[in-house]
Formats: structure tokens, C-alpha cells, sequence
């Protein structure tokens, strides 16, 4: 049977000639040798490559006097190259007579800590070469998977998730999408109220045309009628130009007033009055403007209560509420918490300049049991703070920075306790063999590929 040959990229120094060439000229790979910076970067336009095999100059990774500015400047131009291509599993490899613990400087250790795959010695040793390359490139291809999982729970509307309350958001979308008619979100703070009014009008008939939005609590009494209708020039101090107002801008396509449940109770009126005969008059201005937009309204108020305050007009609750949609909290979304935590940790991560490449099973037990009273946008903000502050290579409990109720009695179900077991044993034997996966698969009595399926399982990357 054929073996389809692999794309393999050989980055090495000049001074090793065809000698590495000839180890591996035998192997499933199809090599593209490369010997400077230049020829890697117009091999990697030409040719799509899975794994890369860098070998540089002894001189790299040793004290050189005089050019220690050079190898500073060679090595900050290696982690360039393996940061802008961070979609190559790098293997490394040091030049006979090194290992990691024999460098002198930092940035050698962190050049492979963080931008490689696994590293080598030379001379090569064929069995452990082509295991580690044909390693490197099977992670590859799993990595290469996560992307794919993640859309298969992102919607039309550039949503993610996956759950019962989303699914069923997701068809209310749809219908309300296609009228042409006022809308008014609900729900708590951060649960994304915005997304939904863009999604609404980028779905609509109204997309071709402009989504302007107004914060409503945002303006002091008596700017917001400025900024919604506008006002001509000399029509109060400071007047010195006509301005367009908001609603005037959004001609032919959306308005988005966002915390309408802000706006000053005497401004409410003026609003009411546009939405009942559509023109507009700016201040100043003797003259109707007629103006055709479709109104999409969002508050974290409940407006029927603002209602009964006196704090909102009746008339114009109902003008707003021809269709409604509430938006679900975070802790009603279930297994969604841990998709976006995995979405906005790859956002957050993607450049590689961070030392954490995943999470702890208890991290993401920890994010699934709590009460996110901000809603994704407290997700957003733990997740970031995790991953800019964060030393460990998994991000722990402690990084998140969440309650972990210790003092509530909850526990762990069986599952969970088993999975942090599990998790550890893994962890240890990874440490004990230096990530050696046959040996450390042979400590946990399992085979390899089990190896790397409970590794995947719990986001333990190497």
C-alpha cells in the first residue's frame, strides 16, 4: 500500500548540508529544505505544512561572547516566525552534545517552551524522529478539528450555542427577521442584547441600509433629543451647524435604542409621537421630515413594573413590544458556558504570547456550577484576566478568580471526581516521563491512542 507522503518543512542551517536531509529522505515525508528566514516564508506561500523540523547552529543555543546580540536578534526572529505560523506543530533540534537543562540563557528554554511542539538531539535517531514527527502531525490534524466543533455550535446569527434556550432563540430569530416591525429585547445585563438587534437587522430586508444605535441613559436630559432628532444651526447656544439626528441617519434601515428604559420620561413622548405618524422635526426646524426605519429597542428594566411606577409610558410600552424577545441568562444555557469559555480563551490566546494553552477539568467544572450574575460579558472578562495573568500551562480555579463555594456543601458527582482523578494521573505521568506519551501510556496501562483521546477529553495539551 502507497503512503501518501506528508509536507514537511526543514528549516536547518547551512552547516549541516544534506546530512539531516539523507536521515529522513526515507521516511512518509515530502521535505522542503529552507535556510534562512526569507526561503521559510516563501515555502510556507507555496505549500501547506503540518509539522516543521527547525535545526539552527550550536552557536544558537551557547554563550558566544561577542555575538550574543546576534543570537538574541536570531532567536527573537525564530519566535516571530513560529508565532505569525503558529498552525505548524515545530519540533526543535538541538545540536549534538545540548539539552534544555544544559542552556545558559532564559530565552532558549522559553523558545521551546512556548513555541514548540517537541524537541530533538542530533545526531537523529530514526525511531524517535519518526515518532516524533509522525506525533506532531496527528496532533496537528486533531487541533485542526477544534475550529470545526465550535462552529457546529455557532448559529446563522453568528451565535454560539447549543442549547434547548438558544436553539429556540434561534428559530424566534428567524421569524422576526423577515417583519418589518418594532421589537423589544429583554434580559439581564450581558446577555447580549446587542448581538441580537444586530443579528435582527443583518437577517432583515433593512441589512443594505444603516444600524445606528443610541445608549438612551447615556445622554444627560438635554442632549437626547438632540442626538435623536437632531437640531438645526442657531437653534439653541452652541448650535453651530445643523446635525443629523440618530433616527434621521438610520433612514431606510434600523434604529437600535438601547436601554430604552432610561430615557427621561419627558423625551418619552417625543419618541411616541415619531413612532405614530414617522417624521421627525429637529430643534429648531419648522419642517416634517418623514423618515422610514424600523425600531429595535433592548432593556435590562422590567418595563411592565416601570409601567406601573409611572416611570414609563403605557402607550409608547406597547408601541415598542409589537414583538418581543428575552434574551436567557447564562446560567439557563447549560453545557453553552463551556463553549464560550473555550471560544473567547482561543480569541484571547491566539497570538501564543500566553503560557496557558487550556483549562483544568476543575476550571471548567468551576466555570459550568457558577451563577455568572454578569452573563457572558463577566465570562468575557474572566476568561481574559485568566488568560493575560495566569503561569500555569492549564488554567486553574485559582486563575479564573471565582467563588468556588467551598462553604455552600456542594459536591462532586461521580463523573466529575473521576475526571479530576483521571486528569492528574495523566498529568503525573506526563511530568514523570518529560512527555514522553509511549512511556507515560505504558505507566497508565492504556494504549497510546487512548492517550490521546483522554487528553483531548480534558484539554491537557503538551
Amino acid at each position: 500500500m502507497t503512503i501518501e507522503k506528508r509536507n514537511l518543512i526543514l528549516f536547518q542551517s547551512a552547516e549541516y548540508g544534506d546530512e539531516v536531509f539523507n536521515e529522513l529522505v526515507d521516511f512518509p515525508w515530502q521535505i522542503y529544505i529552507a535556510n534562512t528566514i526569507q526561503q521559510v516564508t516563501d515555502l510556507l506561500s507555496q505549500h501547506t505544512f503540518h509539522v516543521g523540523l527547525c535545526l539552527t547552529d550550536k552557536c544558537t543555543f551557547t554563550v558566544c561572547g561577542s555575538f550574543q546580540a546576534c543570537k538574541k536578534d536570531h532567536i527573537s526572529n525564530i519566535k516571530e516566525l513560529f508565532n505569525k505560523h503558529s498552525t505548524i506543530k515545530w519540533v526543535m533540534g538541538l545540536p549534538k552534545g545540548t539539552t534544555p537543562d544544559s542552556f545558559e540563557q532564559s530565552e532558549e528554554i522559553k523558545l521551546i517552551a512556548e513555541y514548540c511542539f517537541d524537541y530533538i538531539t542530533l545526531p537523529i535517531d530514526k525511531e524517535s524522529i519518526q515518532f516524533t514527527l509522525g506525533h506532531a502531525y496527528g496532533m496537528n490534524k486533531i487541533t485542526q478539528t477544534l475550529p470545526k466543533k465550535l462552529n457546529s455550535v455557532t448559529s446563522d446569527f453568528g451565535m454560539i450555542g447549543d442549547s434547548p434556550v438558544m436553539k429556540n432563540l434561534f428559530k424566534l430569530l428567524q421569524k422576526v427577521a423577515r417583519e418589518d416591525c418594532s421589537i423589544l429585547i429583554q434580559g439581564e445585563t450581558g446577555t447580549g442584547k446587542e448581538l441580537i438587534a444586530n443579528a435582527v437587522h443583518n437577517h432583515s430586508s433593512r441589512s443594505e441600509h444603516p444600524l445606528i444605535t443610541i445608549n438612551c441613559g447615556a445622554f444627560p436630559k438635554d442632549l437626547i433629543q438632540s442626538e435623536l432628532f437632531g437640531h438645526e444651526k442657531g437653534s439653541f447656544t452652541g448650535a453651530t451647524q445643523r446635525k443629523i439626528g440618530r433616527i434621521e441617519a438610520a433612514e431606510g434601515g434600523t434604529l437600535f435604542l438601547d436601554e430604552i428604559g432610561d430615557l427621561p420620561y419627558e423625551q418619552q413622548v417625543n419618541l411616541l409621537r415619531f413612532l405614530e405618524d414617522r417624521t421627525i422635526r429637529r430643534i429648531g426646524g419648522s419642517e416634517n421630515i418623514p423618515v422610514n426605519v424600523r425600531i429595535i429597542a433592548a432593556t435590562h428594566v422590567d418595563l411592565k413594573a416601570a409601567v406601573q411606577r409611572k416611570d414609563f409610558r403605557e402607550d409608547l410600552f406597547y408601541r415598542l413590544q409589537v414583538l418581543q424577545i428575552t434574551t436567557p441568562p447564562l446560567r439557563e444555557r447549560g453545557k453553552d458556558i463551556e463553549s464560550l469559555a473555550c471560544h473567547f480563551f482561543k480569541k484571547f490566546s491566539a497570538n501564543n504570547a500566553y503560557q496557558a494553552k487550556g483549562f483544568q477539568i476543575e476550571s471548567l467544572n468551576l466555570l459550568n456550577s457558577h451563577d455568572w450574575p454578569g452573563n457572558v460579558r463577566e465570562l468575557i472578562n474572566c476568561i481574559r484576566s485568566a488568560v493575560v495573568t495566569s503561569e500555569n500551562t492549564l488554567l486553574s480555579p485559582e486563575d479564573l478568580g471565582l467563588d468556588r463555594r467551598t462553604g455552600t456543601g456542594t459536591l462532586q458527582t461521580l463523573d466529575e471526581a473521576r475526571g479530576v482523578a483521571d486528569r492528574n494521573l495523566i498529568l503525573a505521568s506526563m511530568h514523570k516521563t518529560g512527555n514522553n506519551m509511549s512511556r507515560s501510556a505504558e505507566l497508565l496501562g492504556i494504549s497510546r491512542v487512548s492517550l490521546y483521546r483522554l487528553m483531548d477529553k480534558y484539554a491537557i495539551a503538551v
